[in-house]
C-alpha cells in the first residue's frame, strides 16, 4: 500500500469515528453519566439512608431483646415507656434487618399472650437465613394455628418445621412428635404412625425417639 493510500484510509477511518461520536457519541456519554449517577445515589442511599437507620433499629431493639429472653411479652411488644418495642420497631424502621428479627419477636410474644391470630400474621411475614431461627418461627405458626384448632395446617408447619433445620435433632423430633400427635387426634393414624416410625429412625436418641416406640406399639396394636 502506498504512503497516499495508507493517508487515504487513515483519514476514511478518522471521519468515520467522528461520524459515529458525532451521531452516537452524545448517548454514550449522558448513558455512561446516568450509570455514573445511579450507582452513586445507590452508594449514597446506603450509606447515608440505610446504614444509619439499620443502627437506629438495631439500637432500639436492644431492650426489646433483654425483655424478649425473660418472657415479658408486653415490654416486648409495647416498650416499657422509655425504650420502644418491637412494634414501633417495625412501624418505623421497615426493611431493616432489626424490623424483620422484630417481626419474630412479635409473633412469638402474641403466641404466648394467647392472641393466636397476630401471631399467624407477624410470623407469616418473618423470614430469615439463621436455619434455626426459621425452624421455631415455623413451629411456633404451627402452635398457634393448633390453638386455633386449624389442626390440619398446624401439622404441615411442624412437619415443615423438622424438615427445614432437620441438623437440630431435639427441635426436629419435637415437631414430628406434635404433628403426630395431631394426626392421631384427627383420625389420620396411618399418618401419625408413618410419623412416630421416622422420629424413631432418624431421631433414636432424642427424647421423642425414645417416646415413639410406645407410640408406634399402640398404633401397630390397634391396627
Amino acid at each position: 500500500m502506498s504512503e497516499n493510500e495508507v493517508k487515504h484510509t487513515t483519514n476514511e477511518g478518522l471521519e468515520g469515528a467522528t461520524a459515529f461520536w458525532n451521531t452516537s457519541g452524545k448517548k454514550i456519554a449522558t448513558a455512561a453519566a446516568v450509570i455514573l449517577v445511579v450507582v452513586g445515589g445507590w452508594f449514597g442511599y446506603q450509606e447515608y439512608i440505610v446504614k444509619p437507620k439499620e443502627e437506629k433499629a438495631s439500637e432500639a431493639m436492644f431492650k426489646a431483646q433483654e425483655y424478649f429472653a425473660i418472657d415479658s411479652s408486653n415490654l416486648v411488644l409495647n416498650g416499657d415507656g422509655v425504650n420502644k418495642g418491637v412494634l414501633y420497631i417495625m412501624n418505623n424502621y421497615s426493611g431493616t434487618k432489626a424490623a424483620n428479627i422484630a417481626g419474630y419477636y412479635a409473633g412469638v410474644s402474641y403466641l404466648k399472650l394467647g392472641d393466636f391470630n397476630n401471631a399467624i400474621k407477624y410470623l407469616k411475614d418473618f423470614s430469615t437465613d439463621a436455619k434455626q431461627i426459621q425452624m421455631l418461627a415455623i413451629g411456633a405458626l404451627g402452635d398457634a394455628s393448633a390453638e386455633l384448632n386449624k389442626k390440619d395446617e398446624a401439622i404441615d408447619y411442624y412437619k415443615k418445621a423438622a424438615a427445614s433445620f432437620s441438623e437440630d435433632e431435639s427441635n426436629a423430633s419435637e415437631y414430628l412428635f406434635r404433628a403426630a400427635l395431631l394426626s392421631e387426634t384427627t383420625g389420620k393414624n396411618a399418618e401419625a404412625l408413618a410419623l412416630y416410625k421416622e422420629i424413631k429412625e432418624k431421631y433414636p436418641t432424642t427424647d421423642k425417639g425414645f417416646l415413639a416406640d410406645k407410640y408406634i406399639y399402640r398404633l401397630g396394636s390397634e391396627k
